[in-house]
């Protein structure tokens, strides 16, 4: 069963000197989910999270919490912290008082306060650190200290507003497996902005793109991944190929000069559409098997896998896949039903 919504945005609408920034923006979250505002520089992502920490105050629209309207209260007394990119440590303070400074604003007794901050440290891995100063740890570190400041006071919502940005790619790859721990540790709801597709997907019990100003998709990494609702979703979230194509009939399209069986229906007969096909989905095989043959135009060794780029009737088809043809080859491209997705066109 879903759980219940803890925050609801009703047609919020922000500008910033007369540029709209939010547009009749309205998104529902669902209490202890692990959710991602995902999307471009200037999507407006950040602008929706400090609406909801009530950094931001929108010109029009509804901020509701379990159901009662919290537009007008300020950050302080909103039931929700927030982790920002630079942490906002002081410098001055060691990590049990850094922990613990949230707590003391409250005016609580020292001794919930200690065994509150030892909590927060252990649960973040910082167990032993109390008296460590800020300038002495690690930027890794320096992170958790700050995600246990945001969880000390209990909060129902924790906000992060690109924590992981300044971190090197092996750390952050780390401190996202641990975010995702956290989150179910603490069985509380976290909103985390990134630009990062594949954190998004990483962590994410759901994934709200956005492009903008306004939400292009919403649902699981997976849908968002295999069932982009739109162009912008598709190219953003990982590589695709988009084609056009004719859907003949339900579960057949042509496109790129060949007709293929697909698992979409409910488009009108001859009905112009665009196709996504993932660089990975693309089966190679010998020119002689494959519905489609092209020309390796260059092969690009990326790790895990091979990118070939692929001349076909005039389109440029990326593919991935762990053999490499040779520049120049003629090969055979095979696609399965599965692993076509079809878009209708004013979507794109």
């Amino acid at each position: 069963m879903e759980n219940p919504i803890i925050v609801s945005l009703q047609d919020i609408v922000v500008d910033f000197d007369g540029e709209p920034i939010l547009t009749r923006l309205s998104l529902d979250i669902h209490d202890k989910e692990f959710v991602t505002l995902l999307g471009p520089s200037g999507c407006g992502k950040t602008t929706t999270l400090r609406v909801i920490g009530g950094f931001v105050e929108p010109k029009s629209g509804n901020v509701l919490f379990n159901g009662k309207d919290i537009k007008n209260l300020p950050p302080y007394k909103r039931p929700v912290n927030t982790v920002f990119q630079k942490y906002a440590l002081f410098p001055h303070l060691n990590v049990y008082e850094n922990v613990a400074f949230g707590l003391r604003l409250k005016k609580m007794d020292e001794k919930e306060i200690r065994s509150r901050v030892l909590e927060m440290l252990e649960i973040v891995g910082l167990k032993g650190f109390e008296r460590r100063s800020i300038a002495k740890l690690s930027g890794g570190q320096q992170q958790r200290v700050a995600i246990a400041r945001g969880l000390a006071n209990h909060p129902k919502i924790l906000l992060l507003d690109e924590p992981l940005g300044a971190l090197d790619l092996k750390l952050r790859k780390e401190m996202q497996i641990e975010l995702k721990r956290l989150q179910q540790a603490m069985d509380i709801t976290f909103i985390y902005v990134t630009h990062d597709q594949e954190e998004a997907l990483t962590m994410s019990d759901t994934v709200v793109v956005m492009n903008k100003g306004h939400i292009q998709q919403i649902g699981t990494p997976e849908d968002i991944y295999n069932e982009p609702k739109n162009a912008f979703v598709a190219e953003f979230i990982g590589e695709s190929n988009i084609v056009d194509g004719v859907m003949r009939r339900d579960f057949s399209v042509e496109f790129a000069g060949a007709e293929f069986s697909c698992v979409d229906k409910g488009f009108a007969p001859n009905e112009i559409v665009q196709v996504v096909v993932r660089p990975e989905d693309i089966q190679v095989v010998p020119a002689i098997q494959g519905k489609l043959t092209g020309v390796v135009r260059d092969v690009i060794f990326k790790g895990v896998h091979f990118e070939m780029h692929v001349e076909q009737a005039g389109y440029e088809w990326i593919i991935h896949s762990t053999q490499a043809s040779q520049p120049g080859e003629l090969i055979g491209m095979n696609i399965g039903p599965d692993e076509i997705h079809i878009m209708r066109r004013m979507e794109g």
